[in-house]
């Protein structure tokens, strides 16, 4: 990666905090007095230590997220690039530090060791609706809340019928904003923000705001701002949003990188933290592998067309799942067949092996691969998890039965031809099929 084309650089950037400890408590008179005494000199001594580390060693091999005594590291060693007009995802669960990096990088707060350099104005959307007063109009507010983002008066004058527009509340802008509901002053606030012109814009879950509707148009503006060619950090739990926004991701977790990469492998990986399976499981010795009298499993794969294993899925991609096994007694009818669950346990469907080469005929001893196709835009997004089952018809008795044996991913995006289009959220539901719709106009 060129130097020339960095806008953001992060190296080895660490955060601590020292967090409040329980006061003791005095049981004698003498005690409480003698503490009254010394309260002004340990009130200073506190205050302090909140911003003074001496005591602590920061070169030290202390996890992220692991506290010692009163000391919390909310970042440690988190280094990446990110170049000129790219627009990145960050992402983690809560407290992996995402809003603690992008407060250090807007200037907010300053780190505790590393160093940042960033090339370009920077504006930041981190909390939509901060400093907005509530005994100025919503006109007033515009005004000061652009100025406090760094636009100048005369740029938000020009810009102001847009603002306007895009918030949907010129009816009320000329009432205190303390009248205003909820979605109405988020829906203005974010208007504001959504109208600078930086060259480094940083995003913390601001497409969480208001009605369907507004977070529709959330996500245009935002995805405009991408491909003007800006350079974009964005942080969110909508993972939807994520993979349909970002070209990169980046996985924080209790303060330190995870990885690093596309998008929807990213996001895919982070969807299957914790799930104690993979996309392809296989059993090298025979002695141990599930097996009945008549065959036995070897493999198990999820594959993408062109036979690469992997266990993340765009929504439009068809899924293959294989399972290798062998026969070892010919002249049984076989029946292999999979189960697929969703991240509730919910079963989808079963789909038994119906191949016409294979249907009805006794199979003869030696290896088999069969394998299914799942159609892109039919399951939903979020991980799905394979249950590999084979019996023998004719009488019907089990050979194998594997449950949760591999697993994959789902992610989606918001481009045409998928079930949700351009909507922000993900669908509900077990399926997310891509159906054919037909309306008829006809003017009365």
């Amino acid at each position: 990666m060129s130097k020339n084309n960095i806008a953001v650089n992060v190296e080895d950037l660490s955060k601590i905090y020292r967090l409040g400890l329980k006061e003791q408590t005095s049981e004698h008179f003498a005690e409480m007095l003698w503490s009254f005494v010394r309260s002004p000199v340990k009130n200073f001594r506190k205050y302090r230590s909140l911003y003074t580390f001496d005591d602590v060693d920061l070169a030290g091999d202390t996890a992220a997220g692991e506290q010692s005594d009163s000391i919390l590291w909310a970042l440690k060693g988190v280094s990446f690039s990110v170049k000129q007009g790219e627009v990145v995802g960050i992402i983690g669960g809560n407290g992996a530090g995402k809003s603690t990096l992008l407060k250090i990088l807007s200037r907010i707060t300053p780190p505790t060791r590393g160093s940042i350099s960033i090339h370009g104005r920077v504006s930041s959307l981190l909390e939509v609706g901060t400093g907005f007063h509530p005994e100025l109009t919503g006109r007033e507010n515009v005004f000061l809340n652009g100025t406090i983002l760094g636009m100048r008066r005369k740029e938000v004058t020009r810009k102001f019928d847009e603002i306007v527009a895009f918030s949907d509340v010129e009816k009320f802008l000329d009432t205190p904003v303390k009248r205003y509901s909820s979605g109405m002053r988020v829906r203005l606030a974010f208007a504001v923000a959504a109208h600078l012109e930086p060259e480094i814009l940083i995003v913390d879950e601001v497409l969480a705001v208001g009605d369907a509707a507004f977070q529709q148009k959330c996500m245009n503006k935002m995805q405009d701002v991408g491909q003007e060619g800006r350079t974009v950090l964005f942080v969110s739990h909508n993972m939807p949003a994520v993979t349909s926004l970002c070209d990169r991701v980046i996985w924080l977790d209790h303060g330190q990188k995870v990885t690093e990469g596309p998008a929807q492998e990213i996001v895919g990986k982070y969807l299957l933290e914790g799930v104690d399976t993979t996309a392809h499981r296989v059993w090298k010795d025979s002695s141990s592998a599930p097996a009945g009298e008549f065959a036995r499993l070897r493999e198990v794969r999820v594959v993408k067309k062109g036979g690469d294993v992997t266990g993340h899925y765009c929504i439009q991609e068809p899924v293959g799942i294989e399972m290798e096994y062998e026969v070892l007694k010919g002249g049984e009818v076989m029946l292999p067949h999979f189960r697929i669950r969703n991240d509730n346990g919910i079963l989808v469907f079963v789909t038994l092996d119906h191949d016409p080469e294979w249907y009805q005929r006794p199979r003869p001893a030696g290896r088999y691969i069969s394998t299914v196709w799942i159609p892109g835009n039919l399951l939903n997004e979020g991980p799905h998890f394979v249950e590999c089952n084979l019996i023998t018809r004719h009488p019907e008795a089990p050979q194998f039965h594997e449950v949760d044996v591999v697993s994959f991913a789902i992610t989606g995006n918001m481009e045409p031809g998928t079930a949700r289009g351009d909507w922000p959220g993900r669908l509900k539901g077990i399926v997310s099929p891509a159906l054919e719709w037909e309306t008829q106009y006809r003017k009365e």
